[in-house]
């Protein structure tokens, strides 16, 4: 305060002119400064832009300084680190695998399995998904980022659609190969291999699924590791002898591009490479290029010599039960001959022969393409226990009758077949052809074999057991397509030569071989469906056409003289509410009798959907066959065979004088027959020529319901039940 008083007297003894000067000096003095750096600003703001980037660059060149000194000492530590840690300096190329499966029988599991312990066994992670549980929209995209293979093993099923278990992954995967939403790169950066199952009969559908998978993960820009591979069922044009077979050239293949991938080679790698530079690098160029077009991975290995080798160290016989297996390490024999210019494939079984355990009562292959078993009615019979139906129908002798088949192959996948598919498909016959004389004398001598095991078995009646050594009757139903068989005619006339009668059963799709058929004691044509959906459903026929040869084939059944039938399976659910359909078919075929049989349930079967809710009741058989028969005015019931769940409806020219006569005179048609063949063929015979009556317990209606009260009947608990027989 007293110096704010002392400075407040001072001023008032300042003149004023003199305080104004002194500011009037300092404002001239500033102007003229600032006038100055004006009229040189320009140097002002270069100098200060200098000044700034020097400042600048002092200032980042002391900061990394800093930071190289803070890191050294951690950089010492890990370097000390990994001189004994070596495995810190592997980069991990691919963390494991992924084997995705969409399978209808369970081959496409089985395969998927069988590569997942083969990937761990080289010591890499693998996981097994079902494409059912998997969800896409979800999890797909992580696989692009993971280092994870995706390996895709897919079946092809009807109509070239997928399986059930793979139907969402495909329908979404094709969604996102098209939405712009997803854009061309969704899935860059995912790795996958896809291997496809599928059967080369089903032209235009061959293997669809695996390639339309192959095409939409390329249109997301994932990439393909190696070229698609392709299984195929039909063992006539497998690249390999069978879809097992395909599968384990494709695996060598794909195990050996997964070695060369989790070493970080980015091409598939010959294993002869030095120093890190690759000497094979045409041929990596070709397996690592990217084509949508239908090349095969997998080239044929087969080996003469080593078939040669194996043919004359096993024998003629293998267990029909294991053919899927022996396909596994089948082959193809390629044989060239120029019919017409062309190339013709032959395939034969009997050249790649494995050596397996015999089982008793098993199938057994003969030669090439055919096979015979014993049937359960026959082992049946000679205990003394009962006869099949065919006793009780026609007066077979069942301990005395052959089942056999001269042709494995088959042209349909029918949805009930006991065989569960075990047998090759064909539209055409592909196999080494062996002469009928072969088929007939080990079929014969087998099947006496399989008697012979029945030697002092507890229950089985020895004039029975001497009679089952002389064969009498064949019936060719065992498995596949016998009229297929380019010799059929022969093998038939051979049957006839030794006394035996023959029972031959085909599936309706090869007319022109019916109506070039030599005269047969008896000749079936089965009649699983009376309309082109419904017969399509439950046959899966191969031909494209096969509603045109199923017409013709009953067309030309009902051409021949002697004794023909309609086999009809029902499958409730399937076909039993196509009365009028069924009727329209037996007025064309005109058959002499009508088999009506409910299905037989033949376990479970992952290549059908049947169960035993599909198994009509022996009553409900018996109203289905009281309702066709309401249709057929020339047809009645004739006989009943409970057991079997099976009725036969019989053309009233077999109804003499009120009494049945259904039953074959064996005797009369071996004389018959062998007057035909001595006439060249001019002396004809018809069914009415060798009938014979009827026994009254075999009769519809009668009290022992068609067993034959000769035998004992008898009854099973808790056994496995034997599903065999024809």
């Amino acid at each position: 305060m007293p110096l704010i008083v002392c400075l407040h007297k001072c001023a008032n003894y300042i003149p004023v002119h003199s305080f104004t000067g002194a500011l009037n000096d300092v404002w001239e003095f500033t102007e003229s400064y600032l006038l100055t750096v004006w009229q040189n600003r320009v140097y002002v703001y270069t100098t200060a832009a200098v000044l700034i980037a020097v400042c600048f660059t002092v200032n980042m060149l002391f900061k990394k300084k800093k930071m190289v000194d803070a890191v050294s000492p951690l950089l010492d530590k890990s370097v000390k680190n990994q001189k004994h840690s070596p495995e810190a300096e592997k980069v991990i190329h691919v963390s494991g695998v992924k084997v995705f499966y969409g399978s209808q029988t369970g081959t496409g599991k089985g395969f998927a399995k069988e590569l997942a312990g083969d990937v761990i066994a080289q010591g890499i992670q693998c996981e097994v998904m079902d494409m059912k549980e998997y969800d896409p929209e979800d999890r797909l995209a992580e696989e692009c980022t993971s280092k994870m293979i995706c390996v895709f093993l897919v079946a092809t099923y009807t109509d070239g659609q997928p399986t059930e278990s793979a139907e969402w992954f495909c329908k979404w995967l094709e969604e996102a190969s098209t939405d712009f939403r997803y854009g061309k790169t969704y899935l860059k950066g995912m790795r996958y291999a896809v291997f496809g199952l599928g059967n080369s009969v089903y032209v235009g559908h061959y293997n669809t699924v695996s390639k339309n998978i192959d095409k939409w993960l390329w249109m997301l820009s994932a990439a393909r590791i190696m070229t698609r591979g392709e299984g195929d069922c039909n063992v006539v044009k497998s690249r390999h002898g069978s879809v097992q077979a395909d599968f384990q050239a494709w695996k060598t293949k794909f195990l050996n591009r997964l070695q060369a991938l989790a070493k970080g080679e980015k091409k598939a790698c010959s294993g002869k490479c030095k120093k890190g530079s690759c000497k094979n690098k045409k041929k990596h160029k070709e397996e690592a290029e990217d084509s949508h077009s239908l090349e095969e991975l997998m080239e044929s290995s087969s080996d003469a010599e080593s078939s040669a080798e194996e043919e004359k160290s096993h024998g003629s016989v293998i267990d029909m039960e294991d053919l899927g297996n022996v396909m596994n390490r089948m082959k193809k024999a390629k044989v060239k001959t120029k019919p017409c210019s062309s190339t013709v494939l032959t395939y034969s079984l009997c050249s790649f022969r494995t050596h397996l355990t015999i089982r008793d009562f098993r199938y057994k292959l003969i030669g090439s393409h055919s096979g015979v078993k014993l049937c359960r009615w026959t082992k049946s019979m000679l205990r003394g226990r009962g006869g099949c139906y065919k006793h009780t129908f026609y007066g077979i002798e069942s301990h005395r009758c052959m089942e056999t088949t001269p042709s494995l192959a088959c042209a349909n996948k029918c949805v009930f077949c006991w065989r569960h598919h075990t047998n090759p498909v064909g539209t055409e016959w592909s196999w080494k052809m062996d002469p009928a004389e072969k088929i007939i004398q080990e079929a014969v001598e087998n099947h006496k074999n399989m008697i012979r095991q029945f030697r002092g078995v507890p229950g089985v009646r020895p004039e029975r057991f001497e009679e089952g050594l002389t064969v009498k009757h064949c019936a060719l139903s065992l498995v596949g397509e016998p009229i297929m068989y380019p010799e059929i005619n022969s093998f038939l006339r051979l049957l006839h030569q030794q006394n035996i009668s023959s029972f031959l059963v085909t599936n309706a799709q090869f007319p022109e071989e019916i109506r070039s058929l030599v005269p047969v004691t008896q000749l079936y044509v089965s009649v699983d469906a009376s309309t082109k959906d419904s017969l399509k459903k439950i046959d899966r026929p191969l031909f494209k056409d096969f509603w045109q040869r199923f017409l013709d084939s009953l067309r030309a059944l009902g051409e021949k003289q002697q004794r023909t039938v309609y086999r009809l399976t029902l499958v409730k659910a399937w076909n039993v509410d196509e009365l009028k359909a069924y009727a329209d078919l037996i007025a064309l075929g005109q058959p002499d009798f009508i088999e009506v049989k409910g299905v037989t349930y033949c376990g479970e079967s992952s290549a059908s959907s049947l169960t035993m809710a599909n198994v009509p009741w022996h009553e409900e058989v018996i109203y289905f066959v009281q309702q066709l028969a309401n249709l057929l005015p020339d047809y009645e019931i004739a006989c009943e065979h409970e057991h079997s769940n099976c009725l036969l409806l019989a053309h009233h020219k077999f109804k003499v004088d009120g009494e049945w006569w259904t039953w074959i005179d064996y005797e009369r048609f071996q004389e018959l027959i062998q007057e035909y063949e001595e006439s060249g063929g001019t002396k004809i015979f018809s069914a009415m020529d060798y009938m014979a009556k009827t026994p009254i317990w075999a009769i519809f209606g009668a009290r022992e319901r068609g067993f034959d009260p000769s035998d004992t009947r008898f009854q099973r608990k808790n056994k496995t039940k034997d599903i065999s027989g024809c």
